[in-house]
């Protein structure tokens, strides 16, 4: 297994899960609200936030652009995906309050020119969104970093996949089953896919990205073996915006934190023992030694 470290933090078997808040777009192009959603994955006990960045121009068409669509910013999707970017002063305060709050920060990049942005901030590492897996150029461009990646499979076939780790190489790279319907119902988050990118790719860390309602499904995620698990996180899941609905609100984020933790001491070692506590039950509940 290639070892991994984002941050200073070891990521893989036998290291503790490391937790990836997604803040996204979940900020509603409010910098205070993103602050206060740093604030929450702080008290959680996350290990990192992250961001998305676009280059509008570059990632949608003018006539996507144009299309109408109502939202609290303007009537075209134009004007809502230009609100929910942050621009250059946005970022320098993000990366100052991370600092201050003591957490790691970074950014799913969906363009070459958004890489070249979040790259001024030395990131420790970079997010490849499930639906950028395919794009050979943006692979290359966010590789040349030098940064780990973490790869999100959403949408993807396994031979889209194997391509794109392919062109990644499996250096410094962690793989993440995902499924891309937001929210996603259990019957299609397929869980053992992670065993199964587990054995496809052996020496290539493999996490989760989830997008269900609750939090059961990604403690089991855990359980299965992920050495990641994302989940995108909001103040309320009643706000206005597309990932609202997907997301884990304050109080849950602390559950499944804990929960996470939980289930790491638990999961043992695999060899079987009786323990020191197990001693006087046995005296005294068996009859035949």
């Amino acid at each position: 297994m290639n070892e991994i470290s984002i941050g200073g933090r070891p990521v893989g078997p036998g290291h503790p899960t490391f937790i990836l808040a997604e803040i996204g777009i979940n900020h509603n192009g409010d910098v205070g609200i993103a602050r206060d959603l740093v604030d929450v994955a702080v008290v959680a006990g996350c290990d990192a936030v992250k961001f998305q960045k676009r280059t509008v121009e570059v990632v949608y068409s003018p006539e996507e652009l144009a299309r109408p669509r109502e939202s609290p910013f303007g009537a075209t999707n134009g004007d809502l995906k230009r609100a929910l970017e942050f621009g250059l002063a946005e970022y320098r305060e993000i990366d100052a309050y991370c600092r201050e709050r003591g957490i790691l920060w970074f950014a799913s990049c969906w363009d070459e020119g958004a890489v070249d942005f979040i790259e001024q901030f030395d990131p420790p590492a970079y997010k490849i969104a499930s639906p950028c897996l395919t794009d050979d150029g943006l692979l290359r461009h966010t590789r040349a970093t030098g940064k780990p990646i973490i790869l999100s499979t959403g949408m993807s076939t396994l031979e889209q996949i194997d391509h794109a780790v392919a062109v990644l190489g499996e250096r410094d790279l962690i793989i993440l089953h995902c499924t891309s319907t937001y929210p996603a119902r259990p019957e299609e988050l397929n869980l053992r896919v992670i065993q199964t990118l587990q054995a496809r790719f052996p020496n290539v860390p493999v996490g989760y990205s989830g997008h269900e309602v609750g939090l059961a499904t990604t403690v089991a995620a855990v359980v299965l073996g992920a050495v990641l698990v994302e989940r995108h996180i909001t103040l309320d899941r009643a706000m206005w915006g597309s990932d609202q609905a997907a997301s884990v609100e304050p109080q849950g984020l602390e559950r499944l934190v804990r929960d996470i933790r939980v289930i790491e001491k638990a999961m043992g070692n695999g060899l079987k023992r009786v323990y020191d506590s197990e001693l006087p039950i046995q005296r005294k509940l068996r009859r035949v030694r």
